[in-house]
């Protein structure tokens, strides 16, 4: 069963019968990453400016929206289903349309209202503002007297030279895709742009940048999201400013890659500014980013990450593999011994900094000893985290034509060997964290028993790493969700760790 968005936030929507009759409302459910949570964050506050009300019950939903991820083939079957789910409830709840948002509107837009009958709309990645025509709703009369935002021009802006230069190559082709738009996606949200926060407690997520120019083989999202573009710095530092002053206390900046945040806009070094400008917000507690370039960590960024104790001493790098060959087909570069190099200089540089990376096996051409090249490579790094993806042969990706295609049985024999092989390494690193102590923000009640809670510390993402689950209060007689706390570390297992609290913070 899919939840919906507010339901996995755990939002509950109250409304009186007399607004129940004058305000439809909108039940969403949002699929793939955080910068997909930010759209239908967008989304949601723009129905509600209109005059819409979300509802966490599909059932109760006048308007269903899903909000799909169309990166690899199991993200597309999983958005296929809650298509079909949020379907039925046209005959068995009160829905009168279906609205298809994200990335795989893009990629099969003429295809999913012709073979998905009951959907009656769609919303690409770079239309959110259709959304209201699509729900049938009118934007408010301030919103369309008001001019346009100063920092949402994207005319005049300074492109990337790797943008235009891949885009004369051909990168960010979309003619074999049926129906779509030939104009790549340049929306950009602003400060000024309504949002409805759907993340838990006092954790936000804000998008500093949409879109990617890099020539990885292996990724469609250039030609699903458009061209890299940066918010404009004021913009960014406006919208963090107004979350703190609404209750945030984490944040989280994302984009397809924050560290080349700025270079269209003749910023130097421009991630390390603005991180540096964010961490001086009062109020403030943690402050992190997602996802890093391995080749784009500056001395600068790093000095910054070292220098703010509120900058959470977290960096994921996504480096995908560690063979040089592999890499090399995978338009990547590098190999492990540069990335080793640059782990050290991270770790020199941070002292206890948390790493997270990800990695694709199965590529075409990858062999057993590129494969054993990757498992070395991991031994020697040990990486705090570590996420492993079958590859997958997506069509309109520079790898779709490659021959030499991996079975997909070793494929998951290889995924299975690396996890294997990172539990052991990761349970072993979790040991020397017990008799430490560390600020943890509290999530809530474990769902497996009402005896423990779960939190985060910061050296743990929202909702991609381990948990720290808490099973003493010591001095407290309780805890509350969305609170930090002082605890100890008292034991260890595989990727999570059991905590007492020594006091709140």
């Amino acid at each position: 069963m899919t939840q919906s968005l507010l339901e996995e936030a755990g939002i509950s929507v109250l409304e009186s019968p007399k607004t129940a009759t004058q305000r439809p409302k909108v039940g969403f459910v949002s699929l793939g990453c955080p910068k997909n949570l930010v759209d239908s964050e967008v989304m949601m506050g723009l129905l509600d400016q209109a005059g819409a009300q979300m509802t966490a019950s599909p059932e109760m939903a006048d308007i269903l929206v899903v909000n799909t991820c169309s990166f690899i083939d199991t993200a597309k079957q999983e958005s296929v289903d809650s298509i079909l789910e949020m379907a039925q409830y046209k005959t068995t709840g009160r829905a009168q349309k279906l609205i298809v948002a994200g990335c795989l509107v893009e990629r099969y837009r003429d295809e999913i209202q012709k073979n998905i009958p009951e959907v009656d709309a769609v919303v690409g990645t770079g239309e959110l503002e259709k959304i209201l025509a699509a729900a049938g709703l009118d934007a408010p009369v301030t919103a369309v007297s008001q001019p346009a935002s100063p920092f949402n021009i994207l005319s005049g802006v300074m492109a990337r030279p790797e943008g235009e230069l891949r885009e004369s190559q051909g990168r960010f082709a979309r003619t074999e895709w049926d129906g779509a738009a030939a104009a790549l996606p340049q929306y950009l949200y602003d400060h000024t742009t309504p949002r409805l926060l759907a993340t838990r407690g006092p954790s936000a997520y804000i998008k500093i940048a949409e879109g990617c120019d890099h020539p990885c083989s292996f990724c469609v999202i250039p030609n699903l999201r458009g061209k890299f573009r940066s918010r404009h710095f004021e913009s960014v530092v406006a919208e963090a400013e107004r979350l703190v002053s609404q209750g945030v206390e984490e944040i989280t900046l994302i984009g397809q890659d924050t560290t080349c945040y700025g270079e269209d806009l003749a910023l130097k070094d421009g991630l390390a500014v603005l991180l540096d400008k964010l961490a001086g917000i009062e109020g403030l507690r943690w402050l992190r980013f997602l996802y890093a370039y391995p080749n784009k960590i500056t001395g600068r960024l790093l000095e910054t990450i070292a220098k703010h104790d509120n900058i959470c001493k977290y960096l994921d790098v996504p480096l995908q593999h560690a063979s040089g060959s592999v890499l090399k087909s995978m338009k990547r570069g590098a190999n492990a011994d540069i990335f080793l190099k640059t782990i050290g200089k991270v770790r020199t540089a941070v002292p206890g900094i948390a790493l997270r990376t990800s990695f694709i096996v199965g590529f075409p051409g990858e062999t057993d000893a590129d494969f054993e090249t990757l498992s070395n490579f991991v031994r020697e790094a040990r990486f705090d985290w570590l996420g492993v993806f079958g590859y997958s042969d997506e069509e309109g990706s520079g790898a779709f034509s490659l021959g030499e295609k991996v079975p997909g049985k070793v494929i998951e024999q290889r995924k299975r060997a690396l996890m294997r092989l990172q539990k052991g390494l990761s349970k072993k690193a979790k040991q020397q964290w017990v008799g430490r102590t560390m600020h943890v923000l509290v999530e809530g009640e474990s769902a497996e028993t009402p005896l423990l809670w779960e939190g985060r510390s910061q050296f743990h993402a929202p909702e991609i790493d381990g948990t720290v689950y808490i099973n003493d209060f010591g001095p407290l007689e309780g805890i509350m969700p969305g609170r930090f706390y002082e605890c100890e570390i008292t034991e260890a297992h595989d990727y999570d760790v059991v905590a007492r609290v020594v006091s709140a913070l």
